[in-house]
């Protein structure tokens, strides 16, 4: 019973690390510049940087790795909250401040989008990456499988070339490079193409069979 086991032990006690500010103060300005590059991809009069500028490839590579790199889910949760609302924000206030769009009513659905949605798939990302089996994997393909936005893009990939591209490597990072462990990588590229079928366009016969 000397005088250092308190400092001994209140210096091991506090359970929030230093990278947690650090990474949050991180993600705050990275949300805003993207937000800002967003819009200005949206108007550059490009039709490849307009489509990465708003088709869904972009920000989904963004929240998953937010959730992968993040220490602990909670830091997951608040980094990819904080950062998809100055993205959102960013996004909307450039248009109305500085080209004069004036304010747009879907800011609200953004942000909500970042206080419920966003957060859920940074921390699927985050404990799914880390963890063995079919279920971290299915939770991988389902985030791989926000990417395509509906198959527009890749159904018509001549047209969109570049987003194209971008949608194929995004999807693939989520399945086969963000995971730590081999077998979640396999299982979440098996889960991955499951849903890849099940979202392919059915053959006329069989669809008039099935309704």
């Amino acid at each position: 019973m000397n005088g250092s086991a308190p400092a001994s032990s209140s210096s091991t006690s506090p359970r929030t690390s230093p990278a947690e500010p650090r990474g949050l103060l991180a993600a705050a300005p990275a949300g805003v510049l993207a937000g800002i590059a967003a819009k200005a991809a949206d108007e550059s009069g490009q039709a490849w940087a307009a489509d990465l500028g708003s088709y869904p490839a972009a920000w989904v590579l963004a929240v998953a790795a937010l959730g992968r790199w993040a220490p602990s889910a909670r830091a997951a949760a608040v980094r990819a909250c904080v950062s998809f609302a100055l993205m959102s924000l960013a996004y909307y206030a450039w248009a109305a401040l500085v080209l004069g769009f004036g304010w747009n009513r879907l800011l609200g659905a953004w942000l909500a989008l970042s206080a419920t949605a966003v957060p859920a798939v940074a921390v699927a990302v985050h404990r799914a990456t880390r963890q063995d089996g079919p279920v971290p994997g299915a939770l991988l393909a389902g985030a791989a499988g926000i990417v395509p936005g509906g198959g527009a893009v890749l159904g018509d990939a001549a047209a969109h070339p570049v987003q194209a591209a971008a949608d194929v490597l995004v999807a693939g990072a989520l399945v086969a490079v963000l995971p730590r462990r081999a077998r979640t990588r396999l299982w979440a590229s098996r889960a991955a193409r499951v849903g890849h079928l099940a979202r392919r366009p059915r053959p006329r016969r069989l669809q008039a069979l099935l309704g």
